[in-house]
């Protein structure tokens, strides 16, 4: 069976890496540590918490799942850069950690660059606009004409100033030529359920944090900022097919090492991560909980970070938008 020997070949790998940095015994040989940047039930658990189970199985150990929210992600991504790079500590690192918080934030206790290493990507998951069931537009083309028509009169929360979700009305508003009012909450969560009781209209999150709403009805998608349809909301459209070309706004999840991190070990869990992404069962996972599969090369990885810091930098720049 294919994946059995997709798992044996990262077992035999584990067990020959060791002569990589001098150090007695298999790597690994205790439990390792993936440090997430937020709190439990998110829509980082949706997509790394599975992945974290099945490299415990491959590699051997176990993968302890800690999540370490606060301070909009900086905390746990300080903890990890400052860990020892010595392949048992790690930082599911997302658009929070390696884009936004050098852009919004005036200090940052860590350089996204210099102090990790980049391991993979595990998903791309693009932003979805929801309304309250009661907004009246039903269309990005009447949401559009509705703006202009009410300027300042709608109300579009967000997880937060100068969070994806954020940026993402910006842009959105910006493109379209409306005003609307900005509602922060202290989260996704929070936000979302402003649109559920009906107090704010609209809202960008990615599908992990609202598609059982959706699929209840109890909140209405009027829009994927994606660059393909999803599989897990098929008849929604997408912005670039309805007057917004280009526009995609995404949240991403991957894995990262402190810098200095031994190349033989950055290139074993690389190859086992991606082995798993790429296995037909997560796909269909990720797919099904409305992301887009990566499984990237950590010089991937780095790059497409770079483009995300040079993309939403001019958006932050131009409308002088800061963290809460």
């Amino acid at each position: 069976m294919m994946w059995t020997r997709m798992v044996v070949a990262a077992l035999v790998a584990a067990m020959n890496i060791s002569g990589a940095w001098g150090q007695s015994g298999a790597y690994p040989n205790k439990p390792m540590r993936w440090v997430i940047p937020f709190a439990p039930g998110g829509g980082t658990d949706v997509i790394a918490r599975p992945i974290a189970l099945k490299v415990g199985e491959v590699l051997g150990q176990q993968v302890i799942y800690d999540n370490r929210g606060g301070g909009g992600g900086l905390i746990a991504a300080e903890m990890v850069a400052k860990s020892a790079p010595d392949g048992y500590t790690f930082l599911v690192g997302a658009g929070n950690t390696h884009v936004m918080a050098t852009l919004v934030n005036d200090k940052v206790p860590f350089d996204p660059v210099k102090d990790y290493a980049p391991i993979t990507k595990f998903a791309t998951i693009p932003n979805v606009l929801v309304a309250t069931p009661s907004f009246a537009p039903k269309t990005l083309q009447e949401l559009v004409a509705y703006g202009k028509a009410n300027p300042g009169k709608i109300n579009w929360s967000s997880s937060g100033n100068g969070t994806a979700g954020h940026l993402a009305l910006v842009m959105f508003a910006q493109m379209a030529g409306i005003k609307v009012e900005h509602v922060p909450f202290k989260g996704a969560g929070l936000a979302t359920n402003a649109v559920l009781a009906g107090d704010c209209d609209l809202l960008f999150a990615n599908t992990g944090v609202f598609l059982p709403q959706i699929k209840a009805g109890k909140l209405r998608v009027l829009g994927v900022a994606g660059a393909r349809r999803l599989t897990a909301l098929p008849d929604a459209p997408l912005f670039t097919d309805n007057g917004f070309p280009g526009y995609e706004s995404s949240s991403f999840y991957g894995l990262l090492a402190p810098a200095g991190t031994p190349a033989a070990i950055i290139k074993l869990q690389h190859d086992t991560i991606a082995r798993i992404i790429h296995s037909p069962e997560s796909i269909a996972r990720m797919a099904n909980d409305g992301a887009y599969p990566v499984g990237n090369t950590p010089e991937q990885f780095a790059e497409e970070n770079r483009q995300q810091v040079q993309k939403w930098s001019k958006i932050i720049r131009e409308n002088n938008i800061k963290a809460d």
